[in-house]
């Protein structure tokens, strides 16, 4: 392997990670704010909130025109209204004629009946479609992001709490859902309303028009000027929650361990601190934003009632009927609710911005593991692995200065059992770690049936390993899906049949639903002996021509241990196996135990040969075996 894996930059309009699915959220745009994150650029969310979103909404363009159009529409039957309005005043009502007045308020009552229908059927229909909208990409936007931190090797998770990223997923996509689903159209029809009004009220009333716009400037810029402070509260407001988040999931991943040691108080005083803070930022928040609307909505009262003021003044004068009055007075009012609602609308669009930053903070990630830009194929699969370590160096991202491997070399024949023992830290678990490439090493060669592991695609890689960990993970599943969990496509028959090998079948039927029996999340339904066949039942479905076991029976009671040693000593059959064990007892069958320290090799032998040598391997068997 190389010392330092190159992948070559996507080219214009590729996504941000080469691993990255193929949903509406892998475009250009998403690629344009990933590297101005990577560059530790802050770009404007505003202006950067539409390019990024852009992508996911691209594919509904369709239903975006049909929304805009019924926005339009709606919008439009309401600026009518008031010149229906208008009409009725005049010609209804301030007719002189009785019988003339009479057939026109007929007529003007039905207009206006059909103008208020039209806005009825516009309106439901826009709002459909922008609920529809709404629901479509938010729902996008969480399988991109899911899928993408799905990709990510395990140096991302080092640095970023897994609720966190539940709170980004969750939480900030339905604060975009909410904008795109119904603020941004809301926005959009009251934008069209008010320069609708505006138009009439300049071609009708330019006077008055003059005084009021000349009000509501000095509404629109303290509004911009407060606007800037919300969106920074509403990100900081953001970014508490996924505090609690991040602290409540890990607490609840490991309530045993806070039930055992009593600090419960102690952690529930830890979330109420952090919830406290998030609260203290929201009231922050909603204050500035309160202060914002009050102020909005002051000012354009008193530009409404400026308005009519002049308005009265000219009916008094003659120089506008009465009608005339009403229209101006609709128009001012469509006006000045508009600005009072877009004014709303932008404090949703800054929160939105602070939701749609964090989520592209997540998109931008980059793994340094990913598939190489042009894979090659493996051989054909005929038999167990050979797995070959040449000088390979390499330390952990978070502990640059220290070699976890050092100079290390190991030729693993196909069909042979090897066992790696030696000290805690020695950098066993680091070898199955990059066997498995969670981690490119820095220096050296590691080669699985001869074919470089950063020159394949990492399925094809990984799928020729099968790993039984130290702390088998049990999904929220049946029996029967945790088992078939390494092949889908596995048959019942041939799920039972790997159980039978794993001496899992028995305590499986004994299960209330038997192999269709819920495990809990966790597993906890199941003992640490049983979850552990349950996983090597996984691993022998699988069938992979490579075997890692990583401590397997180091957590296990005696009986546990002696039912487990018997189902692995059944997976290890015909297989190439790599074995990581404290417990010396169980690796004196292997065909050649390797022996680490400090990330090299020191010894290498079977336990007679290494217990007659003397060296670090017989002073481990001594402490053991004598203890």
């Amino acid at each position: 392997m190389s010392a330092t894996p190159t992948t070559p930059p996507p080219p214009s309009g590729a996504t941000a990670s080469p691993a990255a699915p193929a949903l509406p959220g892998n475009g250009s745009a998403r690629s344009g704010v990933a590297s101005a994150v990577r560059e530790g650029a802050s770009p404007p969310p505003l202006r950067a909130m539409w390019p990024a979103l852009w992508p996911f909404l691209r594919p509904y363009r369709a239903r975006i025109g049909a929304a805009i159009v019924f926005l339009i529409l709606a919008a439009g039957a309401t600026l009518v209204f008031p010149i229906a309005l208008r009409q009725l005043i005049d010609q209804g009502i301030v007719a002189s004629d009785p019988g003339d007045r009479l057939m026109a308020l007929r007529d003007h009552f039905f207009w206006l009946f059909a103008t208020g229908a039209a806005l009825g059927v516009f309106s439901a229909a826009r709002f459909y479609a922008v609920t529809w909208l709404g629901e479509r990409v938010s729902a996008d936007l969480r399988t991109a992001v899911y899928s993408h931190v799905l990709r990510q090797s395990p140096e991302f998770f080092e640095t970023t709490q897994t609720g966190e990223v539940i709170s980004r997923i969750t939480t900030d996509t339905t604060v975009i859902q909410s904008i795109v689903g119904s603020s941004l159209s809301m926005g959009l029809r009251n934008l069209i309303m008010g320069l609708g009004a505006v138009v009439l009220l300049i071609a009708t009333n330019p006077w008055v028009m003059t005084q009021v716009m000349g009000i509501l400037v000095l509404v629109v810029a303290p509004a911009m000027f407060f606007g800037r402070r919300v969106r920074r509260l509403s990100r900081a407001s953001q970014d508490r929650v996924a505090d609690t988040s991040a602290i409540a999931a890990e607490m609840l991943n490991a309530i045993t361990v806070v039930q055992s040691h009593a600090q419960e108080a102690r952690e529930a005083k830890r979330f109420d601190a952090a919830s406290e803070a998030a609260f203290d930022t929201a009231r922050k928040r909603t204050k500035v934003r309160s202060f914002l609307v009050a102020f909005i909505i002051t000012a354009t009262f008193g530009a409404l009632l400026w308005g009519l003021y002049q308005g009265t003044q000219a009916v008094m004068a003659g120089r506008i009927s009465a009608g005339h009055l009403g229209q101006t007075v609709v128009y001012v009012v469509l006006l000045v609710s508009s600005v009072a609602v877009l004014a709303e609308v932008w404090g949703d669009l800054l929160r939105a911005a602070g939701a749609t930053e964090r989520l592209m903070e997540l998109l931008a990630a980059q793994s340094p593991v990913a598939d190489p830009a042009a894979p090659v194929a493996m051989p054909a699969s005929t038999g167990p692995a050979r797995v070959a370590f040449q000088h390979v160096r390499f330390h952990y991202p978070s502990r640059p200065d220290r070699a976890a491997l050092e100079d290390f070399s190991l030729e693993i024949a196909p069909g042979e059992t090897v066992a790696l023992v030696g000290p805690s830290g020695a950098g066993k678990s680091t070898v199955l770690q990059v066997l498995q490439r969670f981690y490119d090493v820095q220096s050296g060669a590691l080669l699985v049936d001869g074919t470089p592991v950063d020159r394949v695609r990492l399925a094809e890689l990984r799928g020729r390993m099968a790993l039984v960990p130290q702390q088998s993970v049990i999904f929220s599943a049946s029996a029967l899906d945790n088992i078939r969990y390494g092949r889908p496509d596995a048959s019942r028959e041939d799920v039972i049949a790997a159980a039978r090998a794993a001496h899992a079948d028995e305590f499986i039927r004994q299960l209330p639903q038997g192999y269709d029996s819920f495990l809990g999340e966790r597993g906890v339904r199941l003992s640490g002996g049983q979850r552990q066949r349950i996983a090597i039942a996984r691993a022998m479905l699988q069938d992979a021509p490579l075997l890692l076991l990583d401590e397997a029976t180091s957590a296990l009671d005696a009986e546990s241990e002696r039912l487990v040693q018997q189902a692995l000593d059944e997976a290890m059959r015909d297989r190439t196996t790599l074995v990581i064990a404290h417990r010396l007892a169980t690796v004196q069958r292997a065909d050649r135990i390797v022996v680490m320290e400090h990330g090299r090799i020191v010894e290498q032998g079977t336990h007679a040969e290494l217990v007659a040598r003397g060296g670090l391997y017989a002073r481990l068997a001594e402490l053991q075996f004598n203890a």
